[in-house]
């Protein structure tokens, strides 16, 4: 079973993975995608997680993008009769949302699921968690020292309380339940070697790629 960790050094396990797709206006439009008007949401299997500080891209794809996002992780179940409010969160961290885009444009143009493209081992990389309430953050990524993503989580199309309400409607919140929220744009290609930075508001992240 994977677990996340928080600073404390405590842990807790993780049960779904909900990714919100398409929740920056300036993403959507770098990647020519048309507005969904709701949340986009898809799944990634728990063995796609990692903490590990190194990375390796599968070996199907030759176009992995990165794509920086909040996280957060849900330590409750919500009753079904429920409205869930931030309560239900019991820390946030950063997040990288790995994309095997060439496989993922190909399967949408036989109208296929994308998991092949979002789930495949280390496809969801997670830093420690505080714990807490998120609030306003600025997510940044460089990669080999250039800044590829810079934006604040207060241009999300659907802030959090939205995608708690939202997801909870469509499948049920329960205990261990990952978001990664959405990304801003920026997003681009990896290649094994280089060097990631991920940075939410002053706490960095050094990741390699292999």
């Amino acid at each position: 079973m994977k677990h996340i960790t928080f600073k404390d050094g405590s842990t807790a396990p993780v049960n779904n993975i909900y990714c919100i797709g398409r929740s920056y206006a300036e993403h959507i439009s770098e990647l020519g995608n048309t507005p969904t008007g709701e949340p986009l949401v898809f799944l990634k299997p728990t063995t796609a997680l990692t903490t590990d500080n190194t990375l390796r891209l599968p070996g199907y794809s030759e176009d992995i993008h990165h794509e920086v996002e909040l996280v957060v992780y849900i330590d409750q179940d919500v009753a079904d009769d429920q409205i869930p409010d931030l309560s239900c969160i019991a820390g946030y961290g950063i997040g990288l949302d790995l994309t095997a885009r060439d496989i993922q444009n190909a399967l949408k143009a036989k109208g296929m699921p994308w998991t092949t493209a979002k789930g495949f081992r280390h496809a969801a990389w997670l830093s420690v968690l505080t714990k807490g309430i998120p609030t306003t953050h600025q997510l940044s990524l460089m990669v080999n020292g250039d800044i590829r993503q810079d934006d604040s989580t207060d241009k999300l199309l659907f802030d959090i309380t939205y995608q708690l309400n939202f997801l909870h409607e469509k499948f049920g919140l329960r205990q261990g339940d990952i978001i990664y929220t959405g990304t801003p744009k920026g997003v681009g290609r990896l290649v094994s070697g280089d060097t990631l930075v991920a940075k939410l508001d002053t706490e960095s992240y050094t990741i390699h790629i292999v």
